[in-house]
């Protein structure tokens, strides 16, 4: 088995820093991986192969010798890694194969470089969604190892359980504990499929499940009375009004997909859509108090889309979406007061409540479940499969009719 020692090397000049190196040993071939650690022949112990920190070193100094230390630690966790993977393949391989792939994985064998990475390909890949859910989990779990990087090798099952003590210390829910899980462990297997390192199975301890969370259906009567609501003083209320009842009136439309609904979808009386989350295709009969909110605004802002939500084509998309629907989402709280809803309303509500309101009217799960877009259970693709799409206007018409 390979062996890595840590050498220093003195200056030829009296008083200069000497440099750090690495010695790989493989079957009695010797090879040299140098460093840029800088440090005076005081600085090393020659016994034990280790930096240290003299009595009298200054605190800027002490604070670099300690970084100093840290880096070679880090380097030599990451070698006795590649050696480790070697002598599990059992294959042949000799220390320049070491040197070389020490060299090559600098990246990749810590969790927030090798987790960056794949965020910047979810995005070359235009899933930007999920490389937005990845960022989110990458700073918590930074905030949790309060910024130290940790390399591939050392996620195991006690770091993981750490970390889901850290989350709920928190006051994190259980489902979003899991979110963060689920999603740390797409990340590690996808460096066990690259053979970055061994399987050790280290969420197995920690929750990845799905709690079933409190449905925030709204009733009928008050959607009614948001609907009724004076807010003629109140624009900003009045814009998110309109943005709820929109999605509303569209069975549960997303506040992503109405944001980026063109007027060119609109034609002959349907509204052809394809969702963003899913990319399913759905087509929602025109109704009359759909086109009131669209010509509310209509001269208000110059795009192709259909709503006020994306406004200016000189900035950025995504940003004015999320900046909209965070905005929104606050306004609506002040609209719950303004009815007494207990609940917080939120843009996501609107679809809860058009499938909560179907289902009172009896209406079939099968058509509930086309109307929203649903494709994920198995028995509702099947009913799905040769539905009409005009049963599905035909049930949003008569939830409307009720308004």
């Amino acid at each position: 088995m390979a062996s890595v020692k840590v050498k220093f090397r003195p200056s030829s000049v009296n008083g200069k820093e000497g440099s750090i190196y690495y010695q790989v040993i493989h079957n009695r071939v010797v090879r040299q991986i140098r460093t840029d650690y800088r440090i005076f022949e005081s600085e090393w112990n020659d016994k034990i192969s280790a930096v240290i920190i003299p009595a009298w070193t200054s605190i800027d100094r002490k604070n670099y010798l300690q970084s100093v230390i840290s880096s070679i630690e880090w380097d030599i966790k990451r070698l006795k890694t590649i050696i480790a993977l070697y002598e599990r393949g059992n294959k042949s391989y000799t220390s320049d194969d070491i040197i070389l792939k020490f060299n090559r994985q600098a990246d990749e064998q810590s969790l927030f470089s090798f987790m960056q990475g794949v965020i910047e390909q979810l995005k070359r890949l235009n899933r930007i969604r999920t490389s937005e859910t990845y960022s989110v989990t990458l700073a918590s779990f930074m905030k949790f190892r309060d910024g130290q990087d940790i390399l591939l090798c050392e996620i195991d099952s006690d770091a993981m359980m750490l970390y889901e003590a850290w989350l709920k210390a928190n006051s994190n829910c259980p489902n979003t504990i899991s979110f963060y899980m689920r999603i740390l462990r797409a990340v590690y297997n996808r460096a066990v499929e690259k053979d970055l390192i061994e399987q050790k199975f280290p969420f197995k301890h920690v929750y990845t499940g799905i709690d079933k969370t409190v449905k925030r259906a709204v009733p009928l009567k008050t959607i009614k009375r948001i609907k009724e609501l004076d807010l003629t003083t109140k624009s900003h209320l009045d814009y998110a009004r309109d943005m709820f009842l929109f999605s509303f009136y569209t069975r549960g439309m997303s506040f992503v997909d109405m944001a980026y609904l063109k007027k060119s979808d609109l034609k002959n009386g349907i509204l052809t859509y394809r969702r963003r989350k899913t990319g399913q295709q759905l087509t929602v009969k025109w109704e009359k108090c759909m086109g009131d909110i669209v010509a509310k605004y209509e001269g208000h802002f110059a795009t192709q889309y259909l709503l006020p939500i994306i406004t200016d084509l000189r900035a950025d998309e995504r940003i004015q979406y999320k900046n909209a629907l965070c905005r929104v989402n606050i306004a609506l709280k002040g609209i719950a007061r303004l009815v007494g809803l207990a609940l917080p309303l939120s843009m996501y509500c609107a679809r809860h409540a058009w499938a909560s309101i179907a289902k009172s009217k009896n209406i079939p799960l099968a058509v509930i479940s086309e109307g929203m877009g649903h494709d994920s259970e198995e028995t509702t693709r099947i009913y799905l499969a040769s539905l009409d799409t005009s049963v599905v206007d035909k049930a949003n018409s008569l939830i409307l009719k009720d308004l």
